[in-house]
């Protein structure tokens, strides 16, 4: 990864001509101030940031994709329309930015501060995959590729992150079954805790269930929401 000083970014910036897209891939930029630089339309990907602050800077429509930003200090960044997927923002102050239309697919939150992010309807993956009120279904993939359905109740704690997977308290088993349908088992096994088994008819909890819906990998019950997610899983 080649690193790119603060003068070197500016002089590139200085020489943009109008309507140029920036390319900055695989980039390493660290220990700088870019409070409310102009870096709109400009491509980061597989870049990273180390202790850089980016306070009020303009990244609309721009990439950030699977970009290490882990610890740096985004308060009120303009991402509408960025490309933020699989991005790391852990432990980012993001407090104020803006996301509309920004496409966050994979991107880490864990521990971010998220207070007063602006979003909208065409923000993608950052309001919960799953319904937060009512009975819902889904469906975990087990050991020896056996397919369980849950029925999660309207009164069960549900979070999901920046992915297709879920996570609850608890659930009932209403099916197991092969993949396709043709047979029907009693019990299937987790394919993360062994002793955790899913029996058919009856109820499963975790008592330690992480309420934090930013952490993906943690205590709770993982389901997806269609069969065919599971089954990709």
């Amino acid at each position: 990864m080649q690193k790119m000083t603060k003068n070197e970014l500016e002089a590139v910036i200085k020489c943009r001509k109008p309507g140029e897209r920036l390319v900055f891939r695989e980039k390493s930029f660290t220990d700088m101030d870019l409070t409310g630089w102009n870096l709109s339309n400009m491509d980061f990907t597989l870049s990273e940031f180390r202790n850089v602050i980016l306070n009020q800077a303009d990244l609309q429509n721009s990439s950030i994709e699977n970009t290490l930003l882990d610890g740096c200090v985004l308060r009120m960044v303009n991402f509408r329309n960025a490309n933020m997927k699989t991005a790391s923002m852990r432990a980012c102050d993001m407090t104020g930015c803006n996301i509309e239309g920004a496409d966050l697919f994979g991107a880490v939150l864990e521990r971010a501060k998220l207070d007063r992010i602006i979003y909208d309807e065409k923000t993608q993956w950052f309001q919960m995959h799953c319904p937060e009120t009512g009975p819902i279904l889904g469906y975990k993939k087990c050991v020896n590729d056996r397919l369980v359905q849950l029925l999660i109740p309207a009164d069960a704690k549900r979070t999901s992150a920046t992915l297709p997977s879920c996570r609850c308290n608890k659930a009932k088993v209403l099916t197991i079954k092969s993949f396709d349908a043709s047979e029907e088992y009693e019990e299937a096994w987790s394919l993360v805790d062994e002793n955790f088994v899913y029996r058919k008819g009856q109820w499963v909890e975790v008592k330690d269930f992480n309420e934090d819906r930013w952490m993906d990998s943690t205590t709770g019950i993982h389901f997806w929401m269609t069969r065919e997610e599971a089954i990709r899983y």
